[in-house]
């Protein structure tokens, strides 16, 4: 590493050694706030097991690597005590496990400490350490509800409405609420209607900030690119902050220069503007290197000081203090066995196109090269193009859960699992959402300017050049109709299917076998 960084390999014995993971780099809570800095080991690790796990993309690898080490830089420049592990170090064992079980047998500490892991398979790892030492898990602190709050709050509940969760949230911590503590702000929970905007103006919205390379990422992206060089994704062009300092600057970036607008154009698409207005912190956010409390207090602010309008505000304080504390609940109190579901007995196979761009259909191409090109996309991209046509095509949940755990550089479990199975792929049984969110090319090209450029015609759903957002949609419709019968919110696009002749029906069908068979669905 030349010398970038303390390693601190010769340590010979510890009061506690504590494991922090590589989407846990806040020091303010859990077993490093009250560190002995004579006594106590920080170890942290580098793992080709972890790397490997999916087929991650390289620049979510190299932002993991570098944020871990330049937060264990800054620990080890406090004077805290710090064993980290390199992945390409001689000896390094490459699992989570085989390294605690090195660190244990060489420093000998009274016990291991760590927050709660943010994956069922790694807190599974933490707790069978207890067979060799005494394990503390400490509660992560990061989050506004507690794993318990919100399984009391799902008792007895067949669905959990996200809407009801947030409201509550909103209540609890006095966010954007008028002063009797009771109503929102301007009358409404939320301003969906008002966020629904195409982007069809110039000139282009501000570029989001992008923090200097430094020596230690470069190095990170030497290390990736030479020891996984066939994971999927492209090293050039990272642009994701890597420490505390990078994080906030781009917080305060997207306050003052994007907030504005993000509201209005937030489920807009276009080509060559893969950000738009949208505030790209969920990588720094998932990584802890920014607090949930600071992004909604700094939103508010905005709104409080005229900078931003509320419903740019009120949306990007609910991804916050609603939906992410949301999925992370539905995660928890699911099961480790939650990402293996299969509501809609789908079973086919992602296409070869989700890991090389490589398509005929403009929007995929579009979507998919951003995500090659920045392990990114926003929120609209990854619902309503990728995981939308890989539901109504027919996809196995699993391999598309897999995907996006892989191909994201925000991407850690707890977030990933349930936003693919339960809302992007319908296939938790309803708990994430009341109706799959399946929609034809009509949205696509109300939302965006991909049907302009692409060879597929959007108002056909039949022939050679039908648009197979609306071939498959319709097939989707005709295969799982019986399934949603008696859900209101499906019945107008049943009757629509049932509208359709039973010779276009058939025509539909084959339309779709034939496509599933050139895709390699």
């Amino acid at each position: 590493m030349g010398g970038a960084f303390p390693r601190l390999n010769d340590a010979k014995k510890a009061r506690r050694l504590v494991v922090v993971f590589g989407d846990q780099l806040d020091a303010s809570f859990g077993p490093l706030a009250d560190l002995d800095k004579t006594r106590d080991v920080v170890l942290m690790m580098e793992t080709d097991e972890e790397q490997r796990y999916v087929r991650s993309h390289k620049q979510r690898t190299a932002l993991f690597f570098s944020a871990m080490r330049h937060f264990a830089a800054d620990l080890a420049d406090s004077g805290v005590r710090v064993r980290y592990v390199c992945a390409n170090d001689r000896g390094n064992l490459q699992s989570f496990d085989e390294e605690v079980g090195r660190a244990i047998a060489k420093l000998r500490p009274e016990s291991v400490h760590c927050v709660h892991p943010g994956e069922w398979r790694v807190l599974r790892t933490v707790e069978a350490w207890r067979d060799r030492v005494p394990v503390e898990i400490h509660e992560d602190e990061h989050f506004f509800t507690p794993i318990d709050r919100f399984q009391s709050w799902a008792e007895g509940r067949k669905q959990f409405t996200m809407e009801y969760f947030y409201r509550e949230q909103r209540k609890r911590f006095d966010v954007l609420m008028d002063s009797d503590g009771k109503s929102p702000l301007g009358g409404a929970w939320n301003y969906d209607k008002d966020n629904r905007e195409a982007f069809k103006v110039t000139p282009n919205p501000p570029k989001p900030y992008t923090p200097r390379l430094t020596e230690i990422t470069k190095e990170v992206l030497d290390l990736v690119e030479a020891r996984y060089p066939d994971n999927p994704g492209s090293i050039e062009g990272f642009r994701w902050p890597v420490t505390r300092d990078q994080a906030r600057r781009a917080l305060d970036d997207f306050i003052e220069h994007r907030l504005r607008l993000f509201g209005k154009y937030e489920d807009a698409m276009w080509t060559e503007q893969p950000f738009l207005y949208h505030s790209l912190l969920s990588p720094s956010g998932n990584l802890k290197l920014l607090n949930p409390r600071e992004c909604v207090e700094e939103a508010e602010r905005a709104y409080e000081d005229g900078v931003a309008p509320l419903n740019a505000v009120e949306g990007f304080v609910r991804q916050w203090l609603g939906w992410r504390e949301f999925i992370r609940g539905v995660y928890w109190t699911q099961g480790p066995d939650y990402p293996n579901r299969n509501g809609l007995d789908q079973h086919g196979t992602l296409p070869d196109f989700f890991w090389t761009g490589d398509s005929d259909m403009a929007c995929l191409a579009d979507c998919v090269g951003v995500v090659i090109d920045h392990g990114f996309a926003h929120h609209v991209p990854r619902l309503m193009v990728m995981g939308n046509f890989a539901m109504l095509a027919g996809v196995h949940p699993r391999e598309v859960a897999d995907w996006y755990l892989a191909m994201f550089v925000d991407a850690v479990d707890w977030a990933s699992n349930p936003n693919t199975i339960g809302m992007s792929q319908h296939a938790d049984h309803g708990v994430v959402g009341t109706k799959p969110y399946a929609a034809s090319g009509k949205y696509i090209s109300r939302m965006s300017n991909y049907c302009e450029q692409c060879r597929y015609k959007i108002s056909k759903r039949t022939g050679d050049d039908a648009c197979p957002f609306n071939v498959f949609f319709w097939d989707f419709l005709f295969r799982h109709g019986d399934r949603f019968e008696g859900n209101n919110r499906m019945a107008m696009m049943l009757k629509n299917a049932e509208r359709i002749s039973s010779e276009e029906r058939v025509e539909i069908t084959s339309s779709a076998a034939s496509l599933r068979g050139r895709l390699g669905v």
